[in-house]
């Protein structure tokens, strides 16, 4: 029990230790300044769970499907009768009357010139899936974990040699820019615009019958600015997509089910995550908080952990060898 103890109060220490010491800049949408730092959330520490995010992605992409079925009566239009047995011929309904090519032919049968499908599709099928609330919140705090690590970022496609950190976090008077220009400038001097525009070129026309569809070009994904309460000066950007810290959208955070997206904080959102996710009921302004799961172990290295004292001084001495005897062959 001492044992167990003791191991959980090193990983309970090693997390406190390691909120404490990470710090997070702020940087000036006019330059590259610093002007301030923060903390680093929880929540970019939370295990990362791509199996429960995927789930969760295919899920919730059913949810915006339409129904759609073939005509109750296609292929079965036709005044078909078997012929019966004794002729020696299939006895699936075939074309009444005589005279014409029609006469005589299968009909209503799925393997039939004209006649109906296999199993014809319904409107009344189960389109749409319910999503377990613990597994959709699980599914957004890996998808913000994952947008934190810089591997998976670049990993995904983003352009983030010119920019200075990640999470990149602006100052909160982004918010307060209203013109398009301006926020084009403020992507310009963090060094977020080059992979706005590398999205841009890379935009091409849709091979199929989508193009008559209203989804002619294939667009590309830039960065996700996130705010708390405006972002004007970004939507308008193509390639650019904007989000709520608030109502936190999957599909945004990892599109196609795809962990990475290169995210810009404003300072409002970003301060704002502990009080949305976070470990203890009591740190919440939230009246059911979004729990943020606990790692089953911070240090993998497993045997600096059971060769230190705490764990050493606990485990009794080795006892004696037991020594076990053979019986005689007969």
């Amino acid at each position: 029990m001492w044992i167990i103890l003791t191991f959980f109060y090193i990983i309970f220490k090693a997390n406190y230790l390691l909120m404490n010491n990470f710090k997070v800049n702020v940087y000036s949408a006019e330059d590259q300044f610093l002007v301030d730092s923060i903390n680093l959330p929880e929540i970019f520490l939370s295990p990362i769970r791509i199996d429960i995010l995927k789930f969760v992605f295919i899920n919730m992409s059913k949810n915006k499907r339409q129904p759609y079925s073939v005509n109750q009566s296609s292929g079965m239009n036709t005044s078909a009768l078997s012929w019966g047995t004794g002729r020696a011929v299939a006895r699936i309904p075939r074309v009444k009357g005589s005279g014409t090519n029609r006469s005589g032919q299968g009909a209503v049968g799925n393997f039939c010139r004209g006649g109906r499908m296999f199993s014809p599709t319904t409107v009344w099928r189960k389109w749409h899936h319910k999503i377990i609330k613990n597994q959709r919140k699980q599914a957004i705090i890996t998808s913000v974990a994952c947008s934190g690590l810089v591997s998976l970022v670049i990993a995904r496609g983003h352009k983030i040699n010119q920019t200075p950190e990640i999470p990149l976090v602006l100052e909160s008077c982004v918010e307060s820019i209203i013109c398009t220009k301006f926020g084009q400038t403020a992507l310009k001097n963090i060094g977020a615009l080059s992979d706005v525009k590398d999205k841009i070129k890379k935009k091409t026309l849709r091979a199929g019958k989508g193009k008559l569809r209203n989804r002619r070009e294939k667009k590309y994904l830039g960065p996700l600015i996130i705010f708390e309460k405006n972002a004007r000066a970004f939507r308008n950007i193509p390639g650019i997509e904007t989000c709520c810290v608030d109502f936190l959208n999957l599909q945004k955070l990892a599109p196609g089910g795809h962990v990475g997206r290169f995210c810009i904080w404003t300072y409002k959102s970003f301060s704002k995550l502990d009080q949305i996710f976070t470990n203890c009921n009591f740190n919440s302004s939230l009246k059911v908080p979004n729990k943020i799961g606990n790692n089953i172990i911070t240090n993998p290295n497993l045997k600096s952990i059971i060769n230190s004292n705490e764990i050493q001084n606990k485990i009794k001495p080795p006892g004696k060898k037991i020594k076990h005897f053979k019986g005689k062959k007969i």
